[in-house]
């Protein structure tokens, strides 16, 4: 087996590792995130029905935000989901994580999320 597919192979393992302990129904949805070497993508989603309840990415910023660097960003969309969810009155979700380490972007998309109100 060659590296490239071992490493594809570790990754698809601890995604379905977190993912078989998470589940998002209407009152608790699951908040994915996804990153990507240049932008990060966060939404709510309801496994129940399989549907998408709210979704925020850098389409959402301002030209201002579009500016700051990838950490910060990743806050400013933490904080907008949490708002948008409050908004719907979902005050409590799941976080996952996928295979990423809870460090850098992906914790600052939770802690922000925390910090406006979101009960993770």
């Amino acid at each position: 087996m060659n590296q490239a597919r071992k490493l594809k192979t570790k990754r698809i393992r601890r995604v379905t590792r977190n993912r078989s302990k998470i589940f998002g129904t209407s009152e608790i949805p699951r908040l994915a995130v996804f990153r990507s070497n240049r932008f990060i993508y966060v939404q709510l989603i309801n496994d129940e029905i399989g549907k998408t309840i709210i979704a925020v990415s850098p389409k959402d910023f301002s030209v201002a935000d579009k500016k700051k660097n990838k950490t910060e960003q990743a806050e400013i969309l933490g904080k907008l989901i949490a708002e948008r969810a409050i908004a719907k009155k979902i005050n409590q979700v799941v976080y996952d994580r996928r295979s990423y380490r809870y460090h850098g972007r992906v914790a600052a998309v939770a802690e922000a999320a925390r910090k406006a109100g979101l009960k993770i």
